[in-house]
């Protein structure tokens, strides 16, 4: 996968990523990465439909990915991934040196700390391996089609690296997370992974003119961009 995206990143247009606006996408990625990670320590339901907390903000970071991806090619996104990844790694290793700190007297939350500290890291170990997955199909997708499509077609790119890198990231995400937030029978769990992944890719389907406006407002402003013909 490596040497064909190498290629794919030397032959298709993509900015570079020296400009005002990469630091500004990874920054908003990285922090809903972690947010969408901390939410999803609550499980939710609605009726039938079972969820975590993480619903709320977890499909703009595949928002933001795509964007990343389309304009600046599969290995900046692979950056951000990355970038993204080390920062939810420091947040659960701040939350555990903070567990262990001694309380003040007058703190009385303790045990309600260590208890989202503790849903935190078994979910920050699913969230980062379904990141992963995830995000490096989103990406690989966008590219892979962009380097046939050139310009054209973007909605091809972003709904098929939608479908594939939430099916990736949810199903490994889910697999992990379910005994932590409490789902112990399969047929929740089935219900969980399922519906997560379709509630997922329809919010990035919907959200998909505001993906559009995004991209083309930063490929007209990125100087280094050239579209390819």
């Amino acid at each position: 996968m490596t040497s064909q995206t190498t290629d794919q990143d030397t032959h298709a247009a993509f900015a570079k990523v020296g400009s005002a606006y990469y630091p500004v996408l990874v920054a908003v990625f990285t922090a809903l990465v972690i947010i969408s990670n901390i939410t999803a320590t609550k499980g939710v339901e609605f009726g039938p439909i079972i969820t975590d907390g993480g619903f709320i903000v977890f499909p703009l970071t595949y928002v933001i990915g795509d964007v990343l991806s389309e304009v600046y090619g599969f290995r900046a996104a692979r950056r951000a991934i990355l970038t993204g990844f080390a920062m939810n790694a420091l947040a659960a290793a701040a939350f555990w040196v903070t567990v262990y700190l001694p309380a003040a007297d007058f703190y009385e939350n303790q045990e309600h700390f260590e208890n989202i500290a503790g849903a935190y890291t078994g979910l920050i170990v699913a969230g980062l391996a379904g990141f992963i997955v995830g995000q490096t199909l989103n990406a690989w997708v966008v590219v892979r089609i962009k380097e046939r499509t050139k310009e054209k077609h973007l909605w091809a790119r972003l709904i098929g690296s939608t479908f594939v890198g939430q099916l990736g990231d949810t199903v490994v995400f889910c697999a992990i997370a379910a005994s932590v937030i409490g789902i112990t029978s399969f047929g929740d769990f089935a219900t969980y992974t399922a519906q997560g992944w379709l509630y997922k890719t329809a919010i990035e389907i919907l959200v998909l003119p505001i993906t559009y406006r995004v991209i083309s407002y930063i490929k007209r402003r990125e100087p280094t961009y050239r579209p390819a013909v």
